[in-house]
């Protein structure tokens, strides 16, 4: 499936099986999760490193040749010389390079990713439950770290990212709050159904006051509504690639030391940490599977907000 340019709809096209070069590794795709990064791109709020361009980055594969099944993710390379880099911190690097933005992705029968960047995964398991795991589960999951410790914690935008942090909080023993749009009433019985203990209107207060807040909704009005839902010493991450812009605040919703940060991309050691930490929760998706030339319509229900967990496109 193809993007043309941004702002087209994704076209179904045959290409060249493309050839793996030394340190790359030729996959056959068994299936690829749907992220909203993905529609920011077909949207033409991000801009795509090349065109025309396959789009998925949450790539679940077998190798071809060998068989084995691994994970490709967001992050598809980096330099390994910069700052960055060389303070374990990639996945800030300089000249990175993305799975589905500078790299053709998974929206494809064949895919080439480097090896250093593909994660070995169980054999054994449905594709289908293990795509989501490839960003929404990774990035929530260094969002999560990132959010500290805390036992109160509120996510805003229950979606196929939340869906998974929740589940690992919930393991963790913390309180889970769930925010979603006021009259989303399938994702807040999908939080509850997950052990969120409550669920409600994002723009409104939660019941008791946060710890920490995660923002997974590209919607910047939910920061300022974050901020005034954590208690003083809380910390809100925004969580996404890309977000609208942050209406102003008063100072008084960040005083009293609370702190506002952002997620940016992803380490390979998040991806082998929550790797691991997933199977032992377990992590459960809640997915709606389509074909690969259904993608564009998987796009569009995701921009209108009718997908319940995640969207994963089949494609073996």
């Amino acid at each position: 499936m193809l993007l043309d340019r941004p702002g087209s709809p994704l076209r179904l096209a045959d290409v060249p099986e493309p050839e793996a070069a030394r340190g790359r590794l030729r996959l056959r795709v068994e299936a690829c999760g749907v992220c909203r990064t993905d529609l920011h791109l077909r949207d033409g709020e991000l801009e795509p490193g090349r065109l025309p361009l396959i789009l998925g980055h949450q790539i679940v594969a077998r190798v071809d040749g060998g068989g084995e099944r691994v994970g490709v993710p967001w992050l598809g390379w980096t330099c390994g010389e910069c700052v960055y880099c060389r303070s374990r911190r990639e996945n800030l690097c300089v000249r990175a390079r993305f799975t589905g933005r500078d790299i053709d992705g998974g929206y494809a029968e064949w895919t080439v990713a480097d090896e250093r960047f593909c994660f070995p995964l169980p054999g054994d398991a449905d594709a289908l439950q293990l795509a989501p795991l490839l960003c929404g589960g990774l990035i929530g999951h260094r969002a999560l770290r990132l959010a500290g410790d805390g036992e109160r914690l509120g996510l805003y935008g229950f979606g196929a990212a939340a869906h998974i942090v929740c589940q690992v909080a919930v393991h963790e023993r913390r309180r889970v709050f769930a925010f979603t749009r006021a009259e989303d009433e399938d994702a807040q019985r999908l939080a509850r159904s997950l052990g969120a203990e409550w669920a409600g209107d994002a723009m409104a207060p939660g019941p008791e006051p946060l710890d920490a807040a995660l923002i997974f909704a590209p919607a910047g009005a939910l920061v300022p509504a974050a901020l005034r839902a954590v208690a003083p010493g809380g910390t809100v991450v925004c969580a996404g690639i890309h977000m609208s812009d942050i209406p102003s605040f008063a100072y008084r919703d960040l005083w009293q030391e609370r702190v506002l940060r952002s997620v940016a991309n992803l380490t390979r050691a998040d991806a082998e940490e929550f790797l691991a930490i997933a199977p032992r929760v377990p992590v459960r998706t809640r997915v709606e599977p389509f074909g690969l030339d259904d993608a564009e319509r998987a796009l569009q229900r995701l921009r209108a907000g009718e997908v319940v967990g995640a969207a994963v496109v089949e494609v073996g």
